[in-house]
């Protein structure tokens, strides 16, 4: 017996020991690394190390840059999370009525952008948002005002376009989960609730709403984490302009890793703030949303 349960130990830890090698080597130590990193002045050049204790910490929130782009991520995030929410939950209840048709259809539509490549979509937007864009020359054709120099190049309305291609992206994906989420929810209430004459509205707020927090949860914290994140779309669109409207964490984490020299040890500084930050907003989250047992 005890050696059927040594073999099936083994056996065990031998289909783990991929995972686990992975993780310790692709997550764990760059993770560490870069937290030692954080706490230095690296030299690329001669490939050396001066620890210098909390001083990229310090310099970090005296930076008019971090500072900037601290903003315009908060700005991102607080913009964008609960609009994709709420248009994702209108959504997902209308093509979760039994009366609509052609559900596989639009469900379909919507959730294309998500699947669609990052880099193909910006691109896309960028030519929109253009001075001499389509979006432009439809507004031009109704008489109603427009930036003439383009979307993106305007500082007053750079960061508001990425904003909405980045809600038109995503929407389509969250609807999904919470469709599924509504799916498993049992017609009966819905029937008990006609029978008491419940209105939508009162369906909707007594009975759905409540059964689908814990993938409102879920969605609100994903949402958040990648949209504090967003990297791809500044990259491709702005670069971070104009006059750094639409910096953000991660673009300035990058700016300083390899666009600079020897600014390898704050960019990670600035890295392990952005993953405080998350943490501390992950914790939140799941207090405040967190379905009652």
């Amino acid at each position: 017996m005890s050696q059927k349960s040594d073999s099936k130990k083994l056996s065990t830890w031998i289909l783990l020991a991929p995972w686990i090698l992975t993780l310790l080597v692709f997550w764990v130590y760059p993770f560490c690394h870069a937290f030692v990193m954080s706490l230095t002045e690296y030299k690329a050049i001669s490939n050396t190390y001066s620890f210098i204790g909390l001083e990229n910490y310090i310099h970090a929130f005296n930076d008019e840059y971090f500072r900037r782009a601290l903003l315009n991520t908060f700005i991102f995030s607080f913009g964008t999370v609960p609009v994709t929410t709420a248009i994702a939950i209108f959504l997902a209840v209308l093509l979760n009525d039994k009366l609509v048709r052609f559900k596989e259809f639009f469900r379909a539509t919507y959730f294309m952008p998500s699947v669609t490549s990052m880099i193909v979509i910006a691109l896309i937007f960028t030519n929109l948002y253009a001075g001499d864009g389509y979006i432009n020359k439809i507004l031009e054709m109704l008489n109603l005002p427009y930036p003439e120099s383009g979307w993106l190049l305007e500082p007053g309305t750079a960061l508001l376009s990425i904003m909405a291609m980045d809600v038109w992206l995503a929407v389509g994906y969250y609807m999904v989960l919470f469709l599924a989420g509504m799916q498993t929810i049992s017609l009966d209430l819905y029937d008990a609730a006609d029978l008491a004459g419940a209105s939508a509205w009162q369906k909707f707020w007594k009975i759905t709403f409540p059964l689908i927090r814990p993938t409102l949860l879920f969605v609100i914290v994903i949402n958040t984490i990648k949209s504090f994140q967003i990297f791809m779309e500044i990259y491709v669109m702005t670069k971070g302009g104009p006059m750094g409207r639409t910096l953000t964490m991660v673009y300035l984490v990058y700016e300083n890793a390899f666009n600079k020299i020897d600014m390898m040890g704050y960019a990670s500084s600035i890295a392990f703030i952005l993953f405080g930050i998350l943490m501390l907003f992950s914790f939140l989250q799941l207090k405040l949303i967190r379905p009652a047992d």
